[in-house]
């Protein structure tokens, strides 16, 4: 196994390879969850309101947990919560919401102090499972805060943002878990590093391959330097799912791709929303992963590594470049000068 495909762990490796989770393409959020308490413990779902996240705020909420739902439009996230029976103390958990904008780095800060003062008089918060959740994709070329890639702020600027801030409560959980959203999406470009905000010329695709394999490795990253502290780190791919991240495509484009046909028609290799968000919460949640971290999971497993020019290459697996341990290290230093924010810059 090559150095790039694997995350130390003091005197242990956690590998790009399966475990037998028990656990598949088919299962659902509800599935990979069931049996396992989540009552009083806490978790932030960026993106929590629409599609897959909204998915995944369900299970988390099922189990137990008190979720809060991050929204850049509050009070329609509270219809859609409300409308899919996720409401302050129903589903078992209890659901609140509150405004953030990832593109804004100053709603970022502010949401992060905002829930760290939320604790009781004397004690500090503790966050049990952050998963990063919100992302937006192949949209037209926009530049946000101090003209950056739009695609790259939000996907990956915020939260990275978002997760340092929130350190102190990650920290204190004593064993918490974060979610870093990527997909096969991150096949499509490695970290342009020369070029990191597309200023020599936009495309849409390599813009989002890019975020994804930042939102990766920033996975990885997070891990090596917060395990030691009880914090770990997963990325996941959620699979092909048709949701509201799509909003930005032309029909015509999603045919063209075989995406769905001239009717409509989905290809069958497209999940349900409830399918989508088990990778995620499974990762968040999984006894079997106790001990790991680090790694890129995909199906409700931890995922095989690409094989280069196999029939499956562009669908399945993780690609090297997005598991590279110094490709990682270096991105987060660059995050953490353009944000200039960074928990571990002691």
């Amino acid at each position: 196994m090559s150095e790039k495909n694997t995350v130390s762990e003091n005197n242990t490796v956690t590998s790009q390879r399966k475990i037998g989770s028990g656990f598949g393409r088919d299962s659902t959020a509800a599935e990979v969850i069931a049996g396992i308490d989540l009552a009083g413990k806490s978790a932030i779902v960026t993106g929590g309101y629409s599609g897959l996240g909204l998915e995944t705020v369900r299970a988390l909420a099922r189990a137990g947990a008190a979720v809060v739902v991050p929204a850049r439009r509050p009070e329609h996230a509270r219809d859609v919560l409300a409308a899919a029976g996720l409401t302050p103390a129903t589903e078992g958990g209890d659901v609140s919401v509150a405004e953030l904008d990832l593109a804004d780095q100053g709603s970022v800060k502010e949401f992060a102090a905002d829930f760290l003062a939320g604790a009781a008089p004397g004690t500090g918060r503790s966050l049990d499972i952050l998963i990063n959740n919100a992302a937006i994709m192949a949209s037209p070329e926009r530049r946000v805060g101090p003209g950056w890639e739009s695609q790259f702020a939000t996907n990956h600027l915020g939260h990275f943002a978002l997760t340092n801030l929130l350190w102190p409560a990650l920290a204190a959980a004593q064993g918490a878990r974060v979610v870093s959203l990527s997909s096969t999406g991150h096949k499509l470009s490695g970290i342009r590093f020369d070029d990191i905000n597309f200023d020599a010329g936009y495309d849409k695709w390599r813009a989002y391959g890019q975020a994804k394999t930042a939102n990766a490795l920033f996975a990885v990253q997070l891990d090596a330097q917060g395990r030691d502290f009880g914090v770990r780190a997963f990325a996941a791919h959620p699979g092909g799912i048709m949701t509201e991240l799509q909003r930005h495509l032309p029909r015509e484009e999603m045919i063209a791709a075989g995406w769905m046909d001239a009717h409509g028609k989905l290809d069958p290799r497209f999940k349900t929303p409830a399918q989508g968000a088990a990778t995620s919460v499974w990762a968040a949640t999984a006894p079997a992963l106790e001990g790991m971290g680090g790694v890129y999971c995909e199906d409700c497993d931890i995922a095989e590594a690409t094989v280069p020019g196999s029939p499956e290459a562009r669908i399945r697996g993780v690609d090297a470049h997005a598991v590279d341990r110094e490709a990682a290290a270096r991105l987060w230093q660059v995050s953490a000068e353009m944000t200039g924010i960074n928990a571990f810059h002691g």
